[in-house]
């Protein structure tokens, strides 16, 4: 059987303003249980580096039913940060036989 991994969703909200009426945020991290955690394939960090100049580390498959945001979020697993890269890549729950149908690509948050 397989099983993912917990990892922590990063996300901002805005509270406020500061003097200079520039938005102020506050950051809070959910826990998102059963994500995979895999290697990008070679031409897939090739094609992102090209398009986006950003270099795909991994590829966490996102499980059903999840409705988070995971455009330009930060993740934390395995003790390090990551940045998402994109839009995520969805199929359709029913067509899909395993428990995930999202395919999000992250960065090393500190470009490593």
């Amino acid at each position: 059987m397989i099983k993912g991994v917990t990892i922590k969703l990063y996300t901002k909200e805005q509270t406020g303003t500061d003097a200079f009426n520039r938005p102020v945020y506050s950051e809070s991290s959910k826990n998102v249980d059963n994500v995979l955690i895999g290697q990008p394939t070679d031409d897939e960090i090739l094609s992102t580096l090209n398009l986006t100049g950003r270099k795909v580390i991994y590829t966490l498959g996102i499980p059903k039913g999840d409705t988070n945001d995971w455009i330009d979020k930060v993740v934390e697993f395995w003790g390090q940060k990551y940045r998402t890269i994109g839009a995520p890549i969805q199929g359709i729950e029913e067509m899909i036989p395993l428990d995930w149908n999202k395919k999000v690509r992250v960065e090393l948050v500190n470009g490593e």
